[in-house]
């Protein structure tokens, strides 16, 4: 069946109240300093545990990664990162130039002088649908707008209404989510058992559209992954030679073509804005599909534990990580090595820098 006869209208409510607000905050902002600087002053992330440094420490949740062996190869340990290192938000800040890591907004030692070049706001286990970060007691997207108003007058208060206008108007926005959708809620969990795979790519879809609506001068748009080879999707859905599962790959290649038309409307829409759909089902997939072609020997599997199952709280103390972390496309069942992560971001900022930056 497609979408069912109770729209998910009501769902999006509370997502497109907190845009509508939004747009009146940023827009208000970024008018005020439509510079012609280059410059990227500030970095803003949204999304879930690809991007999340440690936002989720102090959640009542299982999606949690603050203790060993997380962080083995990250200079201060396991702070909530779901990586052996470094995440994309770090690496992504880093090349930029902005700052050498990207903080958590709910780490209760953040100092002001972080907010003024950007924090992350993404929670472990969230998604573009509502109920998604519900299901794991995550902090939703609509949430995590909340906390960025927060944020706006937390920047405002330290540096004044001009200069907070400038970073907020210039700070470049990434948004990373659609993976737990689609892997938790739909095929896992099935919480939406009531929509078929096209509708539930198109409540996806609507919501990243709406959620992009924030009135940023620059925005970037991650498509969902090849989530059906990932460590623990193989294991679910793949069968005993635990193949890539393809029920997952085709709903994320569906949600991806389903998003790119709606963001290249918006960038028709929105002419001061740079609005970026960011692929990385692609060159993910090709070094899944040829790992030694990028320097990996293993791709099935994660290097925590067995490889097979282990993520967030099943990756611990008592689940040892492999020998050579390096050697693995996969952290844990779920989430890439920081070695993967390098390999990515380096490629797509060749790619997209200067669509998103100019």
């Amino acid at each position: 069946m497609g979408r069912p006869l109770s729209a998910p209208s009501s769902s999006l409510a509370p997502l497109l109240f907190l845009t509508a607000l939004l747009i009146s905050v940023a827009v208000s902002g970024a008018a005020a300093s439509r510079a012609t600087n280059a410059t990227v002053p500030a970095i803003l992330i949204f999304g879930d545990s690809i991007m999340d440094t440690g936002n989720n420490n102090n959640l009542a949740t299982i999606i949690k990664c603050n203790f060993q062996p997380y962080g083995v190869d990250f200079n201060g340990g396991p702070t909530g990162r779901f990586c052996d290192g470094k995440i994309p938000s770090d690496i992504i800040a880093e090349q930029l130039g902005i700052k050498g890591s990207v903080p958590p907004y709910l780490d209760p030692s953040l100092q002001p002088k972080d907010l003024l070049t950007g924090v992350t706001f993404a929670s472990g286990g969230a998604g573009f649908d509502p109920i998604t970060a519900k299901l794991v007691a995550v902090v939703s997207l609509s949430q995590q707008l909340q906390y960025f108003q927060e944020y706006i007058a937390k920047v405002k208060s330290i540096v004044g209404e001009e200069r907070a206008n400038f970073i907020i108007g210039n700070a470049l926005y990434l948004v990373v989510a659609g993976s737990d959708d689609i892997a938790n809620t739909y095929f896992t969990l099935r919480a939406r058992s009531n929509y078929d795979i096209p509708g539930y790519t198109d409540l996806m879809s609507d919501s990243a559209s709406n959620f992009v609506q924030l009135g940023a001068r620059k925005i970037g748009v991650f498509s969902a992954p090849p989530i059906g080879c990932v460590p623990s999707q193989r294991t679910a859905g793949g069968g005993p030679m635990r193949v890539c599962a393809d029920n997952s790959n085709q709903a994320a290649i569906l949600f991806n073509s389903k998003l790119k038309s709606k963001l290249d409307s918006l960038h028709q829409m929105l002419p001061n804005s740079r609005v970026v759909y960011i692929d990385v089902y692609s060159p993910l997939l090709q070094i899944i599909q040829t790992p030694t072609k990028y320097g990996f020997e293993i791709s099935e599997k994660g290097c925590c534990g067995t490889g097979a199952v282990e993520v967030a709280i099943l990756c611990n103390k008592f689940t040892p990580p492999c020998p050579n972390v390096n050697a693995h496309v996969f952290w844990d069942s779920y989430h890439p090595t920081e070695k993967t992560y390098r390999v990515l971001v380096t490629e797509l900022l060749d790619k997209y820098s200067r669509d998103l930056l100019g």
